[in-house]
């Protein structure tokens, strides 16, 4: 059986660090494993019960349902804007956490990484990942990869500290059997 790991990256700039982040983690996905960029978040509306009914509900949102329900593990790739998550990622977070006792995001394996321009390589948001993700009901990892001085940390798509690519392909593969557990235990018993 084949996983699927869906990346939510929370820089819309094309070109950014942590593109490159989510490029290089969907790189150490192991073989049998692949994983996608959802790339319509700017397209997502900010959450409002308003908009969160079947008749009403944005095409966008929907989509980002069914692609994090149906996907086995997520991963969220985080810049930090003012210390914390930028209103991007934390918005479709919040989309993919209701309806409260079906949410797509349900028990569902996550881990956050991030990069950032200091050296602290996006930690507080990294923090706040890991923390809206408990609350929306995912079953995310404690632990998380951050690249610092992100805009002289790749090279041709692939981090340039060997100690910090290892950390990231630990991550990823933590991420990866956390899925498999996960997906084994759905599995109704022979």
């Amino acid at each position: 059986m084949s996983l699927h790991v869906l990346v939510l990256v929370g820089s819309l700039r094309a070109g950014s660090t942590n593109a490159q982040l989510a490029d290089a983690a969907i790189a150490h996905l192991p073989a049998g494993v692949d994983g996608t960029v959802f790339a319509r978040l700017a397209e997502l509306p900010h959450y409002s019960e308003d908009l969160d009914h079947d008749d009403s509900l944005p095409e966008v949102a929907r989509d980002l349902r069914e692609v994090v329900a149906d996907a086995d593990a997520v991963l969220l790739v985080s810049p930090e804007y003012n210390g914390s998550l930028p209103g991007v990622l934390k918005n479709a977070v919040d989309w993919v956490s209701r309806p409260r006792g079906a949410a797509a995001i349900a028990g569902k394996p996550a881990a956050v990484i991030g990069a950032s321009g200091s050296p602290r390589g996006a930690q507080w948001a990294r923090d706040d990942g890991v923390k809206v993700l408990k609350v929306a009901g995912a079953a995310p990892l404690e632990d998380t990869v951050g690249v610092g001085s992100a805009f002289q940390a790749f090279h041709d798509g692939r981090l340039l500290d060997s100690e910090l690519d290892g950390a990231l392909r630990t991550l990823v593969t933590d991420l990866v059997d956390a899925a498999q557990r996960t997906s084994d235990s759905d599995r109704p018993a022979a």
